[in-house]
This record gives structure tokens, sequence and C-alpha cells, in this order.
């Protein structure tokens, strides 16, 4: 088992960080900061899932102030070996471009509501789930579930 690099502490008076750490490059980087979490997840869950979508090998660490000092949260990670979800999409009867952009839509609102509840570092098993609820789900339903994992982010 690969064993995660360690992050350096950042500097400053403690805030909410979020660190990237590429194999390629052998050091970490400051991803993104702010004085609220919120952001920063969102930011994470973003390039989390850009630079896993283009294939890169990617480690992440999430510091914030705990007690005034600085804490470095637990942050999910991917294992390193699983199958990769079919995007493929249901036959509707419906042109298949407009079935692409609506099952993207529909992704795209449930990927949004996930990141706004704190969960911003999928599985394999987790982006699966995604999967079947766009496919399956019209996107007044997806809409719905969404602004649910909004409220309960919020809480």
């Amino acid at each position: 088992m690969e064993k995660r690099p360690e992050s350096p502490r950042p500097q400053g008076a403690p805030r909410w960080v979020a660190m990237v750490h590429r194999p390629a490059d052998g050091s970490w980087r400051t991803a993104a900061e702010s004085p609220h979490r919120s952001p920063v997840l969102y930011a994470l869950g973003e390039m989390a899932h850009t630079l896993r979508a283009r294939g890169e090998d990617v480690t992440f660490a999430l510091w914030g102030p705990r007690d005034g000092e600085w804490h470095l949260h637990d942050t999910p990670q991917r294992p390193a070996t699983a199958p990769r979800p079919s995007t493929d999409a249901a036959p509707t009867g419906e042109p298949a471009g407009l079935t692409e952009r609506m099952t993207g839509r529909r992704h795209q609102v449930l990927m949004a509501g996930l990141t706004k509840a704190g969960l911003y570092d999928l599985s394999p098993e987790d982006e699966t789930t995604v999967q079947t609820l766009v496919q399956r789900l019209d996107e007044s339903t997806v809409r719905h579930v969404a602004h649910w994992l909004v409220t309960a982010g919020t809480r």
C-alpha cells in the first residue's frame, strides 16, 4: 500500500487552506484558501474532479483552525485501483445531443449539491451512485435532491 505524502503546515494565522500534492511535481502547493470553510471545500471538490478526470494522481490535504491553532482535517482518499463508472446514457427516444446535455446538467446539479454538503472528493463507488441517479431521475427530482444536500450541508 502506497503511503500518503505528509502535507506541510501552511504559514501564517490559521484559516482554511487546501493543499494539493502531485507526484510529478513532488511538492505540496496551496490550492485554495479562505477564512471560511465552504469556498475552500468547493474549490477542492472542483479541482479534485477536474484533475482526476484528466487521469492525474493527486493527493489533497485540508488545513483549518481548531481552538485557534492549525489542524489537519481528514480528506477522503480514493482507492488507487478502481474501475471507472460507465457514462453511457440509457436510450430514451430523445435526440442523442439533447439526452447528453440533460444528463450533463443533472450530473452537474448533483455534484454541486454534494460539494455544498461537504462531500468534495468522491470515491469510485460514489461516482457510480451519482451516475445511476443521473440516468434514472428526471431533472426536477435531481434538483430536489441537490436542494436537500445543500440544506443538510449548511446545518
